[in-house]
């Protein structure tokens, strides 16, 4: 993969009209990659009509999902969704899929929680179908069980190819990925709690080496480069305590200070440690995107400044 420079992108959700036009424009004057919202129906925003918003009040700054239940959602809506704000942003549109973990979001539209490997066969056939919806290709209805073929003749995405990214932890997901997607977004993150939303965290080098290995071998198998890699940033601070910070963390998790303290769901230190850690997960797993929340936002920009963005 070629050496590429470090990005942030920020995931929020509106809460007012006005703060969520100021987060959007304060994203692309700071430098961020994209503005990314997630989907939890009945637990936050509707991301596209979120996005749409945002929009309006930018010019530059891409504008994505992060990722969709593609386990609740029709592969036409999500298409025909993400379609609209391709047009209504002048192509800037992005779309993150994922299997889909909360109970509650199947329960409340009368289905039962499929079991992870059947969430997971599920995500592949719906993203493979949104990526020829929105290249412009039917899909066989007996592809996605429907009662006719699916087709997106209107309306066309401006760009060419919308950049398509999968999330989650899955080893035949990410080989999947690797083979097809444009991004895999690694979250190190788990089984779901007893609560039903919330997860066990994954977090190792050794995991990260795994998950990376998984999407490599897709990619290879599939004769392609190796997609973006991207992670969620958990836990991200500027401090002169790094160790008694990170030790805090383990004592939450209840999980050994080594496990974690060097993978790119934690970054934890001086702006200097920070900037090193980055360069490191670089070069060992080819991630040069991360995603923030947006209580993350300002730590942030400052690592965007120091980086020269």
């Amino acid at each position: 993969m070629a050496e590429q420079d470090v990005e942030f992108s920020v995931q929020a959700e509106p809460r007012d009209a006005a703060g969520w036009a100021e987060l959007a424009r304060r994203s692309e004057d700071a430098g961020m990659r994209a503005l990314l919202v997630a989907d939890h129906p009945g637990a936050g925003a509707s991301p596209f009509v979120a996005l749409a918003a945002a929009a309006a009040v930018t010019s530059t700054l891409r504008l994505g999902s992060y990722v969709v239940n593609a386990g609740i959602r029709e592969p036409v809506h999500i298409a025909a969704d993400v379609a609209t704000l391709d047009v209504v942003s002048g192509g800037r549109a992005e779309v993150g899929l994922g299997a889909g973990h909360t109970p509650a979001e199947w329960e409340m539209i009368g289905r039962s929680r499929p079991t992870a490997p059947g969430r997971v066969r599920h995500l592949l056939t719906a993203a493979s179908a949104v990526r020829r919806l929105l290249d412009g290709q039917p899909v066989p209805a007996t592809e996605v069980g429907a009662l006719s073929d699916l087709r997106l003749d209107e309306p066309r995405p401006v760009q060419h190819h919308v950049p398509l990214l999968l999330g989650g932890t899955s080893a035949t997901m990410l080989r999947w990925a690797g083979g097809n997607a444009d991004a895999v977004g690694l979250t190190g993150l788990g089984a779901t709690r007893a609560d039903g939303h919330r997860h066990e965290v994954v977090w190792s080098p050794e995991q990260v080496d795994r998950h990376v290995a998984w999407v490599r071998e897709g990619a290879e198998q599939a004769g392609r480069p190796v997609p973006t890699l991207e992670a969620l940033v958990q836990v991200l601070a500027i401090t002169e305590e790094r160790q008694d910070v990170i030790a805090g963390i383990a004592a939450d998790l209840e999980t050994p200070v080594g496990r974690f303290e060097d993978v790119p769901y934690v970054l934890v230190g001086t702006q200097d440690q920070i900037l090193e850690q980055l360069e490191t997960t670089r070069k060992r797993w080819g991630i040069n995107r991360f995603v923030v929340r947006a209580c993350a936002f300002d730590t942030a920009t400052d690592l965007l400044a120091a980086l020269g963005r």
